[in-house]
């Protein structure tokens, strides 16, 4: 297999670390990197590396970061690499002039069985609706975002147990081998990409904020524990509990228990359990973080806390 291509590989987060290093271990020909600039974190607010940068700086890779995508230096700068082929994963939107600049085109690695759950949450919102399956899709950029050729697609199941984090890890690994198989398939010249057949109803992943992160008890408890998981353990559920703020990571719905309680109120014995009611059936909380506490077990927080209810 020849090893001519030139790769630029965009991507930020630890989710894009595993397709950069599947393409190094590979052998393939990643010129530079293009990720995010390193930003303040942490209590000591000290500048901190993206996980993508943090991977290209140990491997010896040229690292870009441009805060303006369209400015004349960094496109001057990006040419310079002369990339016959970008590879996207978990990065911003990019303008066209970058896109459409590598004669092999740019493809991008989404989470999520395209066209269903375009845009920036689909993991959290696959699992938010109750789906039974996810996956990663690789398909070829243009002006509309997430609606591109299709490449290849991989297929994932969610499990009962499942929430964000636990398929988030699962379809990193997988979006690597998706991409590894969609370059090999580019420079073969076997790719015969697809456009989006949109039928039915298409589901969409908007950004989600704290503020849409509020559980609404007005909900069915299968519903409430779907949008709990589909959050856990980032960006968060939240609820008011008393009078005081909760983060909510686990919790399971109760069978065969029937309360006579409004959506939202709560039963427990401040020791063993935490029942909250929604509008059909109530839940468990198991897995908890109070407004200025540390994440625990329900049981462990019952010892220092009292519920009113």
């Amino acid at each position: 297999m020849t090893k001519d291509l030139r790769i630029v590989f965009m991507g930020t987060p630890d989710f894009a670390v595993p397709t950069l290093q599947i393409l190094v271990e590979h052998k393939y020909n990643v010129v530079a990197v293009i990720t995010a600039p390193d930003k303040p974190a942490g209590r000591g607010q000290k500048m901190q590396q993206s996980p993508v940068k943090a991977y290209a700086v140990q491997e010896g890779i040229p690292v870009l970061q441009p805060t303006n995508l369209k400015s004349d230096a960094f496109l001057d700068e990006l040419r310079s690499y002369q990339a016959s082929l970008q590879i996207i994963v978990a990065f911003r939107m990019l303008p066209e002039v970058v896109w459409a600049m590598p004669e092999l085109g740019s493809f991008n690695i989404h989470g999520s069985l395209l066209p269903q759950y375009r845009g920036a949450a689909p993991i959290n919102w696959a699992i938010i609706n109750g789906e039974k399956e996810t996956g990663v899709t690789s398909f070829f950029l243009k002006h509309e975002i997430d609606t591109g050729d299709l490449l290849f697609q991989s297929h994932v199941p969610i499990l009962a147990e499942d929430d964000f984090g636990s398929v988030y890890e699962k379809l990193k690994y997988e979006g690597a081998k998706l991409a590894l198989r969609t370059v090999q398939a580019i420079e073969h010249d076997e790719v015969q990409p697809l456009p989006q057949a949109v039928t039915g109803n298409v589901k969409h992943a908007p950004k989600i904020y704290k503020e849409t992160c509020e559980i609404n008890w007005n909900q069915p408890a299968e519903q409430v524990r779907n949008f709990i998981r589909g959050l856990s353990p980032y960006p968060t559920a939240w609820a008011r509990i008393g009078d005081k703020t909760f983060k909510i990571f686990k919790a399971e719905v109760l069978e065969n228990t029937a309360y006579t309680l409004a959506p939202g109120q709560i039963k427990t014995d401040n020791k063993t359990f935490l029942h909250v009611q929604t509008a059909a059936g109530a839940i468990a909380i198991l897995d908890l973080q109070m407004e200025g506490k540390k994440r625990m077990p329900l049981q462990d927080l019952l010892r220092g806390y009292t519920f009113n209810g």
